[in-house]
């Protein structure tokens, strides 16, 4: 017994250095969903083609936010690594390859969404014998990602500060920018969806204003901070006196993160496949599975958190050449992580009756929403040990593996069971859920199985060359 508390329950420094860093994470995680479920509410009331209509786009536009995500990702490692290594110089060429790559990929990602932005929404609309209007949902679709386009370049530059600032341990102010934009985004989608106060009524175009402009005040706020604190955050000092980044680092960020961006892309497009599986059973289905999503990422805030704690502290560890500090701070935090989840997974059972009753929609929304949320509950801690692995993975640079272990895993296993049961089968909705969902129990034992292997254990970057300005 004193051996297993030995290798996965920390002392007391050790969850205060956790919990000084993961508890702005979680406020922030914590406030954006459940703002994000306020949003969903009015978009709710308005019925259930605005609410299905913004959930489709949503999920389509997850695509382009999991790129984003995807590419920082792999410049994170190198960003957690060099910091470790007390390397501002390394951070500083690590931070132009980030704004390279994010304002390449909103630009990109406008173009593309303004061209085929009728046909992706399109994929997700079918005629089920239910009784929601297609047309309008398309309609509002389109609307809502018109607008919706004009925040993909600030988003994609808040991350870059944001993720940075992270690497560095760095949590409170991107939380505070965060937090600044998510109450803006709450006001003006009252205001705008409703018109109140002499603001038009604008539905779910209103929704998506009051995001693009909350968009903009994160950015404007992360931005102004970074620049006024040199002294904390030296790599920033001279970051636009060049565009230069080395070819070196260049070329190891690319060989290192490609896994990572097209993991990201690839799994976002497998969930967006699969979500379109789903559409098949009609709007109820559509508009259920977003109620289930949102409601997922309120349980989620530890589940979140956690994951960017590993990638963080577990990156530092072994930038710094401290494999067995590493280890042993990993497990730790996988198990911390599991056992909070086998908590909130019960929790989320035990309001699987009254999360749905918040939202103005049908009664047999509202139903299929109760047994969804059912099912979340039960799978939780299985995936919270799925998403740590991940960055575990990830913080050792091991980045196709990491491909493997996410995006192909996805595509051979989950994507191909939801269309075959989706397509070929009269199964309910939630028997579809609950297999796509509990089928990643082949993922824990493999994750399980790679973490023994201790193979992520690596130090990327050259710690013989450091250059501290």
């Amino acid at each position: 017994m004193r051996r297993f508390a030995n290798k996965f329950i920390g002392d007391k420094a050790f969850y205060k250095m956790v919990f000084t860093l993961v508890i702005p994470l979680m406020i922030q995680q914590g406030i954006t969903s459940f703002v994000s479920l306020l949003d969903n509410v009015m978009v709710g009331s308005l019925g259930t083609e605005s609410i299905s209509a913004v959930a489709i786009v949503n999920q389509i536009m997850m695509v382009f936010n999991l790129a984003i995500f995807g590419g920082l990702s792999g410049c994170s490692i190198f960003g957690a690594q060099f910091y470790g290594n007390n390397d501002h110089k390394g951070m500083r060429h690590t931070f132009r390859f980030k704004m390279y790559f994010t304002v390449v990929t909103a630009i990109l990602g406008i173009i593309i969404f303004i061209f085929f932005g009728d046909a992706f929404i399109g994929m997700f609309l079918h005629d089920s014998g239910d009784s929601g209007d297609l047309a309008l949902t398309a309609k509002v679709g389109k609307d809502y990602m018109m607008i919706m386009l004009l925040g993909l370049l600030p988003f994609a530059i808040s991350q870059t500060y944001a993720g940075t600032l992270r690497e560095t341990g760095e949590t409170m102010a991107p939380m505070i920018s965060s937090v600044i934009a998510i109450f803006t985004n709450l006001v003006l989608n009252y205001l705008l969806i409703f018109g109140k106060f002499g603001f038009p009524v604008m539905g779910a175009a209103g929704a998506a204003i009051g995001t693009v402009v909350s968009r903009y005040i994160e950015m404007i706020y992360v931005v102004v901070h970074s620049h006024r604190h040199y002294d904390k955050y030296q790599f920033l000092a001279g970051a636009y006196s060049s565009f230069r980044v080395p070819f070196a680092l260049i070329k190891k960020i690319t060989i290192t993160g490609t896994p990572l961006l097209v993991n990201e892309v690839f799994w976002s497009l497998g969930m967006t496949f699969i979500n379109q599986s789903y559409s098949l059973r009609g709007l109820n289905a559509v508009a259920a599975i977003n109620i289930t999503g949102t409601a997922w990422n309120i349980f989620c805030i530890m589940f979140m958190a956690m994951g960017n704690a590993v990638a963080i502290l577990v990156g530092q560890k072994l930038g710094a050449g401290l494999k067995e500090e590493a280890r042993d701070l990993d497990n730790k935090l996988c198990f911390m992580t599991v056992a909070v989840h086998i908590i909130m997974g019960a929790a989320m059972i035990a309001l699987s009756g009254v999360v749905p009753l918040i939202y103005n929609v049908d009664q047999s929304v509202r139903e299929l929403t109760t047994r969804l949320l059912i099912v979340c509950g039960a799978a939780l801690p299985m995936h919270s040990f799925v998403h740590v692995v991940y960055f575990t993975i990830r913080s050792g640079g091991k980045t196709f593996i990491t491909f493997l272990f996410d995006c192909l895993y996805t595509w051979v296993v989950p994507v191909p069971l939801a269309f075959f049961l989706c397509r070929y089968t009269d199964l309910s909705i939630v028997w579809l859920y609950f297999a796509v969902q509990f089928i990643d129990v082949i993922k824990v034992v493999i994750g399980a199985f790679m973490l023994k292997s201790d193979f992520w254990l690596n130090t990327i970057i050259d710690t013989d060359k450091k250059e501290k300005a």
